[in-house]
């Protein structure tokens, strides 16, 4: 592939008649769906043309399909092993620049996109990641020109250099998008949920970094438990199709008895906490979504706890589980108490996030 010239990169994109420039999204997993959609319904509404790209990994592109978002799909993910993820970090950027000189985006905004930020990086293009788990690591060369994180992280644990160029948020970022929610009540019927005690759960991320094997033994432990209790049925969410099959293979008798289920096509994850009792995760995304929704959530993530993460245990709204013995007494499989309330109201997160984006564009240009 032949390298880009920084020298001969044209001036960025505005939006035909309005004089707006052009922001270019990246979605590398299937949380940044639900979360960008109202940040791109807003940008678009105050005139800003916004385009997208979707990497093909953990179900990202089908549901962005079930969503009808246009993107581009170009990448895919590179598997666990830390050699081939700088590999494919790398080489995805690459097959980005060109999307980039042909769209000639003035701005590219993430929330975790490491390929797009190195992009902009080599093509001098500003940056702006949104981020709330301040453990991931960040080397020089993909770290973003802005950040906007929740206010609950402290600013020193920002992934760009420049504490100025930091911005916060109020609440979570699953604040941003839980209003919209409206449930659908087919799921019910379609995964056969009557009179069952429902529990959402979600493996693992075998494959990221930060994964501590130990979240693997409580997954276990309280799969086992859940096979072996009456009246409960558990909604198993693998976190893409390799994990499926490692799951299904190593343990068949979960599956046997009907009480455990893998959807067999990609389901609204909101709605389907919703329908539950309970949400077991041992990652961030699902249980923070259950506990904007006000659904029990418990985490078996076994990583360095995050500053979104303590502050929802703070509030009563996340129970960390960290043990087997934890497994059996932290989490009652009881049904809850349902008041027909889907969660948040309002929407001052997304008005933060929006207010930023808007304003980081001119101080871009007089920092240049």
């Amino acid at each position: 592939m032949a390298q880009a010239s920084t020298d001969d990169f044209p001036p960025p994109a505005l939006s035909p008649g309005r004089g707006r420039a052009k922001i270019w999204i990246d979605l590398e997993n299937t949380p940044h769906i639900p979360f960008f959609r109202p940040i791109l319904r807003e940008l678009e509404g105050r005139g800003y043309s916004v385009v997208l790209t979707a990497r093909e990994a953990f179900q990202t592109c089908e549901m962005a399909n079930r969503f009808g978002l246009r993107y581009t799909k170009i990448g895919r993910h590179y598997g666990k092993n830390k050699g081939m993820k700088a590999l494919g970090l790398v080489i995805r950027a690459l097959q980005l620049i060109p999307f980039i000189l042909r769209e000639r985006p003035a701005l590219g905004l993430n929330h975790g996109s490491r390929a797009q930020i190195l992009a902009c990086n080599i093509l001098r293009i500003p940056t702006v990641l949104i981020m709330d788990y301040e453990h991931a690591s960040t080397p020089p060369l993909v770290r973003p020109q802005w950040e906007i994180i929740p206010e609950a992280i402290p600013e020193d644990k920002r992934h760009c250099t420049d504490r100025h160029r930091v911005r916060k948020f109020s609440g979570i970022k699953e604040d941003v998008y839980v209003p919209d929610f409206q449930p659908d009540p087919s799921i019910v019927e379609e995964l056969q949920l009557h009179g069952r005690i429902v529990v959402t759960v979600r493996p693992p991320a075998t494959e990221a970094h930060y994964h501590n094997p130990e979240a693997e033994l409580l997954f276990s432990a309280f799969m086992k438990r859940v096979c072996a209790a009456e009246g409960v049925k558990a909604i198993l969410l693998p976190r893409n199709k390799a994990q499926r099959e490692a799951i299904t293979a190593e343990f068949p008798e979960w599956f046997a008895s009907g009480r455990v289920v893998i959807p067999s096509s990609v389901v609204d994850g909101l709605n389907l906490l919703w329908h539950s009792d309970l949400a077991v995760s041992a990652g961030g995304t699902m249980n923070r979504e259950a506990a904007a929704l006000g659904v029990p959530a418990f985490s078996i993530f076994r990583g360095p706890m995050g500053a979104v993460d303590q502050a929802l245990v703070s509030q009563g709204r996340l129970v960390m589980v960290g043990s087997v013995d934890e497994v059996h007494n932290k989490i009652p499989l009881v049904p809850r108490k349902r008041d027909g309330s889907t969660g948040a109201k309002g929407n001052r997160s997304l008005d933060d996030i929006i207010s930023h984006l808007t304003s980081i564009l001119p101080l871009q240009e007089a920092w240049r």
